[in-house]
């Protein structure tokens, strides 16, 4: 039984903006989802991002305030079936919610929230390091992600001219050390011609993979491309329309870059997780550059997922201010504590 129910605000600034090709922030606004019951608190983040795949903060706010209005007495089990239309179109709003009464469930178990998602779950995650864009990056930049453990460094690309961008990375694959890997963020810049002369030129160099590289995904353009390198393409935000069934094998790539909040939710994405390992597509989890209060679920997640590839979730140094102490990475790694729960704790209780 759900005792008591609180929604608060919160609007966080940036280090420094967040740019892509599909445009950027410079903060992250949303809200503290905290449910109690029997004396245990579960804690979820809404922070929707329209550009990912997300709902719209008015969209947000119009759902949380009803939920917030009319959920206390309700049963922990029913919640999300309760509010399930409105849902429907709200992912991060669901996220919220689900990240809350897992936190709960997994406090009430006694055990991690990685666990009580998929036991038996790991005790860390490797992580990519996220530098931003590549016109912003210098190669001590990457050398210092480097010294820092990291073994695959994120670059968003697609932002400038192609053969700028060209050059830029042959340069880098000259400065970084030995064994160091980049991760290229397009974001749907490229048409397929420029996204063709863009993989032939990197061809040889130390690319993990390129995410989005096509401003028109069809999976069949995709395939082609995939066929032209030896790394991984991936898609991301250009398969949020097609649901949480949808079928990974169908998405003309070897990866899937999935963000829970998305997607609707911690089981959602874990489910999809699994159908996508079970076809040989490989699975990175990112954030939504959310507040510690949706990080430490997602860190969580991809313990529970298991897989060995660095995920995109060391994006805790991006904000200025937090809600409480994020999971923070060391060596390339982020560990999780053996505590219940998700290891959310707000700075103010």
């Amino acid at each position: 039984m759900i005792d008591r129910v609180q929604i608060q605000a919160y609007d966080l600034p940036l280090r420094q903006p967040w740019s892509s090709a599909k445009g950027g922030f410079d903060r992250r606004r949303g809200w503290l989802v905290r449910l109690e019951s029997e004396g245990l608190v579960g804690f979820g983040d809404c922070a929707p991002l329209p550009a990912a795949g997300t709902e719209t903060q008015e969209a947000a706010s119009s759902i949380l305030d009803r939920i917030g209005a009319t959920v206390s007495g309700d049963s922990t089990d029913r919640l999300l079936e309760r509010f399930e239309v409105d849902l429907a179109s709200a992912p991060a709003t669901r996220f919220a919610l689900d990240c809350a009464l897992a936190d709960l469930a997994s406090q009430r178990a006694g055990i991690p929230l990685g666990q009580h998602l998929s036991p038996p779950s790991a005790d860390r995650v490797a992580v990519n390091a996220m530098l931003g864009p590549i016109d912003r990056v210098t190669p001590a930049d990457l050398v210092g992600a480097a010294e820092h453990g990291f073994q695959v460094i994120k670059l968003k690309v697609g932002l400038g001219q192609l053969d700028e961008e060209i050059a830029r990375l042959c340069e880098y694959a000259r400065q970084i050390p030995p064994g160091i890997r980049l991760r290229l963020d397009a974001n749907g810049a490229w048409t397929r011609t420029e996204a063709e002369r863009m993989l032939d030129a990197l061809i040889g160099l130390p690319i993990e993979s390129i995410e989005e590289p096509l401003h028109d995904p069809t999976p069949e353009a995709l395939a082609a491309l995939q066929t032209r390198v030896p790394f991984p393409l991936a898609r991301d935000e250009s398969i949020q329309g097609l649901g949480h069934d949808l079928d990974p094998t169908a998405l003309g790539v070897r990866r899937i870059v999935i963000k829970p909040a998305a997607l609707g939710g911690l089981t959602r994405t874990l489910s999809l997780a699994r159908r996508a390992e079970a076809a040989h597509i490989e699975v990175v989890v990112t954030s939504l550059v959310e507040s510690a209060a949706g990080l430490w679920p997602t860190v969580q997640l991809a313990a529970a997922i298991g897989n060995s590839l660095p995920h995109g979730l060391a994006t805790a140094n991006w904000l200025a201010e937090d809600l409480g102490t994020p999971p923070s990475a060391k060596g390339g790694w982020i560990h999780l504590p053996a505590t219940p729960g998700s290891g959310f704790r707000p700075s103010v209780p």
